[in-house]
C-alpha cells in the first residue's frame, strides 16, 4: 500500500511553505492566485486528502451535527431524521443520530457525549427532560434547535431556535371532529407524562369540550407509552373502566393502532361503538383496518426546517434564533368518519 500523501509532500512538490498549503486547503489567508492554482494542481496530481482532524483544528469545525430523538423506531422521528440528514448531507455535514429510549438520564448522557465530540450544532426532538436539566445539557453547545419543545431562558445570550407543531390546535381539531360526529364521551390517551406534545394536545382536547359547553370527565384521560403496546394496554384498561366511552383521541398513530387491537379484543366495533383518532399520519395509519382518522404532521419538513434554523445559527445569520410553528391537518378516514 502506498504511503499516505501529507501536506509536507504537497509543499515540497509545489515549492511553497507548509503554511501556504494550509492556507489553500482551508481557504484562509493571503495567497496569490498563481500560487493557489499551482498548489491545487499539485494536490490533485498527488491525490492529497486533508486530514479531518487537522482541518477541524484549523477551522474549529468538526463537520458533524448531533440529532437526538426519544425513539428511533417511531416513524415520526425517522421521517424527521430523514429531513435533517438529507439536507445535512447536501451541506457537507455528517449526523450523529442518538436514541434516548424515552429515558431522561440517558438523554443527559447523550447531550454530554455530543458536547465532548464537539459537534458543530445540535437538534433535540421532543426532549423528555425538565427545563432545568435540559438547560444544563444544552449550555455548552454552540448552536441548538429544539423540535416540539420550548425552553424558557432568562439568559438571552443562550440562543435556541424552536420548530413546533401547533399541538394545542391539533388537539382541538381532533376532539372537535369527534364531537361534531356525535361522540360525547371521548377519552384521551395522552402519551408520556413528560411529553410537552401530549400536554399541549390535552389542552386542545379540553378546550374543545369547553367550547362545546360539554362536561369532561378527568378520569377519561390516561397517560401511556407512545407505542402500539402502550395504546393496547392503556386503551384496554380505560375502555374496561369506562364502558360509556364512544370516542378516543390518541397521542399518536402508534397508540391508536394499539387501541384498535384493544377494541377488537373487547368486541367493541370501530367506528360503530368507539371512534378512534390518531396523530401524525404515519404510513401505517392508512394500512390498518379500519384506516385511521388522524392529524397529519409534515414530519420531513420539520426535520428540514430544523436543520435550516441550525445552519442559520451556525453561520451567524441575523434572526438565527427563531420560532417556527407548523399546523397539523385533519385527515378523515374510516376509524372516525364525518357524522
Amino acid at each position: 500500500m502506498a504511503n499516505r500523501v501529507t501536506m509536507s509532500d504537497v509543499a515540497r512538490q509545489a515549492g511553497v511553505s507548509l503554511m501556504t498549503v494550509s492556507r489553500v486547503v482551508n481557504n484562509k489567508g493571503e495567497v496569490s492566485s498563481e500560487t493557489r492554482q499551482r498548489v491545487k494542481r499539485v494536490i490533485e496530481e498527488m491525490g492529497y486528502r486533508p486530514s479531518g482532524i487537522a482541518r477541524s483544528l484549523a477551522t474549529r469545525r468538526t463537520g458533524t451535527l448531533g440529532l437526538v430523538v426519544p425513539d428511533v423506531t417511531n416513524p415520526f422521528f425517522a421521517d424527521i431524521a430523514k429531513g435533517v440528514e438529507h439536507l445535512a448531507y447536501a451541506e457537507g455535514y455528517n449526523v450523529f443520530l442518538c436514541n434516548t429510549e424515552e429515558d431522561p438520564q440517558r438523554e443527559l448522557k447523550i447531550l454530554e457525549s455530543l458536547r465532548m465530540k464537539e459537534v458543530d450544532g445540535l437538534i433535540v426532538c421532543s426532549s423528555r427532560l425538565e427545563d432545568e436539566e435540559l438547560k444544563k445539557g444544552l449550555k455548552q453547545h454552540p448552536a441548538v434547535v429544539l423540535v416540539n419543545r420550548r425552553l424558557q431562558l432568562a439568559d438571552e445570550s443562550f440562543g435556541v431556535s424552536t420548530i413546533m407543531i401547533d399541538d394545542v390546535a391539533g388537539g382541538m381539531t381532533a376532539t372537535r371532529h369527534l364531537l361534531q360526529s356525535g361522540r360525547r364521551a371521548i377519552g384521551f390517551l395522552a402519551g408520556p407524562a413528560a411529553s410537552k406534545s401530549g400536554r399541549d394536545r390535552g389542552q386542545g382536547y379540553q378546550k374543545a369540550y369547553k367550547q362545546a359547553h360539554l362536561t369532561l370527565n378527568p378520569d377519561w384521560i390516561r397517560h401511556c407509552a407512545p407505542n402500539v403496546e402502550g395504546g393496547y394496554i392503556s386503551g384496554l384498561q380505560l375502555i374496561k373502566e369506562h364502558p360509556e366511552l364512544d370516542g378516543l383521541f390518541c397521542y399518536n398513530d402508534l397508540v391508536a393502532v394499539g387501541v384498535l387491537q384493544a377494541c377488537a379484543e373487547l368486541g367493541r366495533s370501530v367506528p360503530g361503538d368507539i371512534a378512534v383518532v390518531g396523530f401524525d399520519d404515519i404510513p401505517l395509519a392508512n394500512l390498518v383496518t379500519p384506516p385511521l382518522t388522524t392529524c397529519r404532521v409534515a414530519r420531513y419538513e420539520l426535520g428540514r426546517l430544523a436543520l435550516i434554523a441550525l445552519l442559520d445559527q451556525m453561520r451567524g445569520c441575523s434572526g438565527g434564533c427563531n420560532d417556527v410553528v407548523l399546523e397539523a391537518e385533519l385527515v378523515v378516514r374510516a376509524s372516525a368518519p364525518f357524522g
